[in-house]
């Protein structure tokens, strides 16, 4: 019997990444991304007031909208440089001629800052109505103003 005593053959390492686990976790992220992303869109974006409220910032250089929804439904908004809850801009008695009114408004200066008086009174569907539509209308962030007790 021949013993060969020989070198072995040694095997180079292999310089080639295993991408495949990569690949099972980018999928996984992806449906994850898939699954919650029409999610974060729904809704109406509102930041909720805190229990001390400070004033209103004001910019000179910024228009303010100030929309007044009514008990009845109709809505009356200010234009000016502050907001201005006592005169009166222009008024609508729907919500198709309300959208018109502000979108026209906000399409001439898109920094517009718009702010949201809803009646006591006012059914609060007509409100998150109002805002949704100016959201469709291209206003970005929309302030709610109340009166301090």
């Amino acid at each position: 019997m021949q013993v060969r005593h020989g070198r072995r053959q040694k095997r180079k390492p292999v310089a080639e990444m295993n991408v495949v686990p990569y690949i099972d976790v980018m999928l996984v992220l992806l449906v994850i991304f898939m699954v919650t992303a029409p999610m974060l869109n729904q809704g109406v974006n509102v930041d909720l007031p805190q229990v001390s409220s400070d004033v209103l910032p004001s910019d000179s250089n910024q228009q303010v909208l100030t929309l007044s929804v009514l008990a009845d439904g109709t809505y009356y908004w200010n234009l000016g440089e502050t907001v201005d809850t006592e005169n009166q801009t222009d008024s609508a008695i729907s919500l198709e001629q309300m959208s018109d009114g502000v979108t026209k408004i906000i399409s001439a200066r898109p920094d517009t800052v718009v702010y949201i008086r809803g009646d006591q009174e006012a059914n609060y569907g007509l409100v998150v109505t109002a805002m949704a539509t100016l959201q469709q209308a291209g206003v970005p962030n929309v302030g709610l103003i109340t009166e301090a007790p």
